[in-house]
């Protein structure tokens, strides 16, 4: 299998260049609903890097697509397949490595690959594999004394770490089994929003304002009905927005957890919702993306049909919304309303 990284011109959608990153002569075990490339790439500058869990990561320079270099020392046992991405802090590229048989926070060099830290997970366990293995993305946080933390959602914990050394400040339980997370944690007016995650997944927020080390004590609310174990949620304002797995939408007050609305979007969810141009739009296992207005009474806008699958999130740029199917990559940009 030849894992690769394809650069598309915007306009056109032809294919600019295709650069060769990996060639893996064993692949690892995948779920149906995974695939080798789930991780999403990220771009920095001049340059792109791209993560495939433990089949390796890539830094390839984004005008020409050359590799600058390759790092493949991060093993680990996926189980299902890798899934979670990674983010840039500075000169570091950072992302998770949750498996059944490891499980720890890593930071590459950005310019070198070269490993700069690595951070064993220190929270208790349930001793069977699979329920220690996670897929979520990390978020870098500035807290109340303007020191960043970096956010880290790993089996029945939420940690965070100094994001320079890997060094963990604090780490807070969920007070129940969650594992396989997806969903990244997000931040908002002193706010930090997680879903646990497998078995039942309960939405937690935790008030870090004013505050060092945070534990389960910091929890100021609970939801625990229909909450996504893979779109992460989104917070607009003072209202968070959510869609599970099943299609079951919610809005929250984000303050109270108080629930402001809740409906039935059609289909099955995978993708996470994403606000552009004063609109969420939501995509579906059956290929419908749904348009909601991102307020407290519910108001579906429209519902539009594309060839397939939406598995992957979004994304905008400029006016235009990039969107991958199963089978395609859509530029979707709106139309000239005086023609």
């Amino acid at each position: 299998m030849q894992l690769q990284a394809i650069c598309i011109d915007k306009e056109s959608g032809s294919v600019l260049h295709t650069s060769e990153l990996f060639d893996i002569k064993r692949p690892p075990l995948l779920h149906s609903m995974n695939s080798f490339a789930s991780p999403t790439s990220v771009i920095d500058g001049d340059f792109v890097y791209c993560n495939f869990g433990t089949m390796g990561t890539a830094c390839l320079n984004r005008s020409d697509g050359k590799v600058v270099w390759r790092n493949q020392g991060q093993k680990l046992d996926h189980e299902t397949g890798p899934g979670s991405s990674p983010i840039i802090w500075q000169g570091l590229l950072i992302f998770h490595c949750d498996g059944t048989d490891h499980q720890f926070v890593v930071a590459l060099d950005k310019t070198t690959g070269k490993e700069i830290w690595r951070r064993n997970r220190s929270g208790k366990m349930d001793p069977t594999g699979m329920l220690k293995k996670a897929y979520s993305t990390p978020t870098v946080l500035t807290n109340t004394k303007g020191k960043d933390e970096l956010l880290s959602a790993g089996a029945n914990w939420l940690y965070s770490y100094d994001p320079a050394t890997g060094k963990e400040l604090w780490k807070a339980s969920y007070g129940q089994l969650g594992f396989s997370n997806v969903p990244r944690p997000i931040v908002g007016d002193g706010m930090i929003y997680l879903c646990t995650g497998y078995m039942r997944s309960a939405m937690l927020a935790f008030n870090y304002e004013g505050k060092d080390n945070l534990d389960d004590s910091d929890i100021v609310w609970r939801y625990d009905t229909q909450v996504p174990t893979m779109p992460s949620p989104i917070l607009v304002n003072d209202l968070l927005f959510m869609v599970s797995d099943r299609g079951i939408a919610t809005c929250l007050n984000a303050k109270t957890g108080e629930k402001k609305w809740q409906k039935r979007l059609s289909g099955e969810f995978s993708s996470s919702p994403i606000l552009a141009d004063g609109h969420l739009y939501f995509g579906n296992r059956a290929g419908d993306v749904m348009v909601v207005k991102p307020a407290a009474e519910f108001e579906l806008v429209a519902t539009n049909k594309l060839d397939s699958a939406v598995m992957a999130t979004p994304a905008a740029s400029g006016e235009n919304l990039i969107v991958r199917t199963a089978n395609s990559l859509y530029c979707i940009q709106q139309s000239d309303r005086s023609n």
